[in-house]
């Protein structure tokens, strides 16, 4: 019984450190993060509302901060909004040369991540959640 006991904890702790949790390099997991954010402003250059969308999560929200006579003034905006908007405008109206981003992944923990993506016209600051085992994008905040 004394082996059973111990040759069953043995195996029980094999099987938590090899959960595909465990397996998942940082590395990988901030690659992942990284194409998730690339497809989300890809997509909205491109006018590829597809592809944008396949990046937001279902409860995605945007806050656009800006500052209009000396007041301070927030909006939202949705994922179905966002993705709306790349569908019905097409591509973005910035020249190709223009078209850049620098992303920035903060961390990764867990089933979460923080980003900051870079553009020539604005910095978003993302929140990401992985989600059925993709990661998706679920808030943006930037100050226009």
């Amino acid at each position: 019984m004394k082996h059973f006991t111990v040759a069953f904890l043995l195996l029980t702790s094999l099987a938590i450190a090899a959960s595909p949790r465990q397996l998942t390099s940082p590395r990988d997991e901030s690659s992942a993060v990284r194409a998730t954010v690339t497809d989300y402003i890809e997509g909205y250059y491109a006018g590829d509302a597809a592809r944008m969308e396949k990046s937001i999560h279902p409860h995605y929200l945007k806050h656009v901060i800006s500052v209009s006579d000396g007041r301070l003034r927030m909006t939202e905006k949705t994922g179905l909004q966002m993705v709306q908007d790349v569908r019905q405008n097409g591509p973005a109206d910035q020249p190709k040369s223009e078209q850049k981003e620098e992303i920035t992944v903060f961390e990764v923990a867990n089933d979460m991540a923080s980003v900051k993506l870079v553009t020539p016209h604005w910095t978003d600051y993302m929140t990401l959640a992985k989600w059925n085992g993709e990661w998706k994008i679920v808030s943006v905040v930037l100050e226009e």
